[in-house]
This record gives structure tokens, C-alpha cells and sequence, in this order.
């Protein structure tokens, strides 16, 4: 005769992750707000914060002293006051070096955005388009710099384009003159669209490797040539691609300050140098926090409108 046990069948015992989950949501967190958390915190501590602190000193004003900025609250006889200065902010747009560097600062990111896209679209689509067993080897060709010091490779840009460098010298065997590269916009542009093409190449692959081969099968079918299959079904379908990989050309490419430091001569004015200048040669802390603050606006500005067309293109 048996006895029934009463411990049988054995308890389940919860799984450590259960447990885990129990007892956040029995303090009201969930997982979800557990997965949130983690970002939100890294955006907090070292965006917002920051932000709010250069915020701060782009409102004070320069003074000779650690910090060499006037404090924004200051107690007398007990009462607090708190002084802000716009006065930074009114210099950045009355003063013409200020309103020439932002305007430069757009015009060589933009026009370098431009060589990048029509250099970068084609190679994209040549690697969107290559058999299987090549496409892998030509992206690892595309990252590849990435291996090496950014600004190493800018150095190196400079080896091939002064007096004596390597295109000089080979044009020199043709007898042609040498060329004047460095220190110019055109050595700037060269050193941007070489250092920013993969950011441009890759979305653009990611976005022409998913397009359906039979949409171009299609549109033969119907007697259009490959200019025009590319201008009404490839452009068209690309074009998140082309927006996001402009965005990541234009916005580092506005702030750029080692490409013009070392292939730019005077006459190429952008607002990293002039932040730069504020920030070491002047020591003026609230005045170069102003720049900076204004640089921000000048690069969300168009990242919004970057992304409202692309929503609006993803939408169709």
C-alpha cells in the first residue's frame, strides 16, 4: 500500500528572470521601462547635462578668474539673483566674422554633401548590384579606412596634394605645372568627401540592395530605356537612402574643424575654427559656448526637415 505524498509533483520552481520580473513590477517597473532606461540615462548624463552646462556659460560673461566666467547666481546679504547676458548671442549676428563662418560653414557642407552623394550612389550601386560572393569584399573595401587614425589619413591627403607630392610629381613627368591644392576649399572639399563617402555609401547599399530585381525587369518590359527605369523607379525608392546618407555627411561636416585646420588655408572660414579660436586662443568660454549653442540650432534645423521628407517619402 502506498501513501500519497503531498509534496507530489515537486513545486515549480520560477526561473531567475521571472523572479526578476515579479519583483520590478511589483514596485511599478516594467521591463519595457527597464529597456528604456539604460539610454535614457547615457542621453541625460552625457547629452542634457552638458547641454545645459555650456547652455549656462554661453549666458555669463568672460572675466579673468577660474572659471573665466561670471557666475550666473550669486547671493548678497542673503538674497539670490540670478544675471543672464545675451550679449554673446547678439555679437553671433551682428558680428560679421560670426555670420560669414556660419554661412560658409553650410555652403562647404552642403556642396560636399553633393560630391559625396553623386560619387558615393554609383559605387553603392555597383556593390547593391555585384554577385554575392564579391559584395561582401567590396564593403569590407568600403570600411576599410575606417582601420586606420581619421586623422592620420588626413596627413595623408596632404602628402598627395602639396608643391612636392605624389600628383605633383607624377604630373611633373608630363610636364605640367605644378598645382596649387593645399590650403585651398578644393583640398577641403576632397578631405571631406573622402573621409565622410562611406557614411554616404552605406545607407545608400542598404537601401538598393532591397529593391525588387523585377521592377527593373518591368519597366524594360514596358519599353523604357535605363535612364529613364533609373529616374522614375531607382531614384524614387532610393531616396531614403540618399536622405539618410546625407545627413550623415552634412551635420559631422558643418562642425568639421581638423580638415580645414589642416588643408584649409585663412580664407576657409568655418565655425569649428571659430569655435576653436574663442575657445583657446581668446579664452572666452561664454562667447565660444554661444557659437556652439548656435551651431546646434543651425545642424537640428536641418536634420528636421531631413527627416520630415523622409518620413514623408517612407509614407508613399
Amino acid at each position: 500500500m502506498t501513501t500519497h505524498d503531498p509534496t507530489y509533483p515537486p513545486p515549480r520552481r520560477l526561473k531567475p528572470w521571472t523572479t526578476v520580473e515579479r519583483g520590478l513590477a511589483k514596485v511599478g517597473i516594467s521591463g519595457r521601462m527597464l529597456v528604456l532606461a539604460a539610454p535614457v540615462l547615457w542621453l541625460l548624463v552625457f547629452f542634457l547635462v552638458p547641454l545645459a552646462v555650456v547652455f549656462g556659460i554661453s549666458l555669463a560673461t568672460k572675466q579673468f578668474g577660474r572659471p573665466p566666467y561670471s557666475p550666473l547666481l550669486t547671493t548678497e546679504e542673503g538674497t539670490v539673483q540670478l544675471t543672464l547676458h545675451l550679449s554673446n548671442y547678439i555679437r553671433l549676428f551682428t558680428d560679421n566674422l560670426y555670420v560669414a563662418a556660419y554661412l560658409s560653414s553650410i555652403r562647404i557642407a552642403a556642396i560636399s554633401t553633393i560630391l559625396t552623394l553623386i560619387i558615393g550612389y554609383p559605387m553603392a550601386y555597383a556593390i547593391a548590384r555585384a554577385p554575392d560572393k564579391w559584395r561582401n569584399i567590396l564593403l569590407m573595401l568600403v570600411v576599410l579606412p575606417f582601420f586606420t587614425s581619421f586623422l592620420l589619413r588626413v596627413y595623408a591627403l596632404t602628402g598627395f596634394m602639396r608643391g612636392n607630392g605624389v600628383i605633383n610629381q607624377f604630373l611633373g613627368l608630363f610636364g605640367i605645372e605644378p598645382l596649387v591644392m593645399m590650403q585651398t576649399d578644393f583640398a577641403v572639399y576632397v578631405g571631406i568627401v573622402y573621409t565622410y563617402l562611406p557614411f554616404m555609401i552605406l545607407p545608400l547599399y542598404t537601401t538598393l540592395v532591397k529593391l525588387d530585381v523585377s521592377l527593373f525587369e518591368a519597366s524594360a518590359d514596358l519599353g523604357a530605356r535605363p535612364l529613364r527605369t533609373f529616374l522614375s523607379v531607382t531614384l524614387p525608392l532610393s531616396m531614403p537612402g540618399v536622405i539618410a546618407g546625407s545627413m550623415l555627411v552634412f551635420i559631422p561636416a558643418i562642425g568639421e574643424f581638423v580638415i580645414p585646420s589642416l588643408l584649409g588655408g585663412p580664407s576657409t572660414l568655418m565655425i569649428g575654427r571659430v569655435l576653436w579660436d574663442e575657445f583657446f586662443t581668446n579664452t572666452n568660454w561664454p562667447r565660444a559656448a554661444a557659437v556652439a549653442m548656435a551651431m546646434l540650432v543651425v545642424v537640428v534645423v536641418p536634420i528636421m526637415l531631413l527627416q520630415r521628407a523622409q518620413s514623408s517619402v517612407v509614407e508613399k
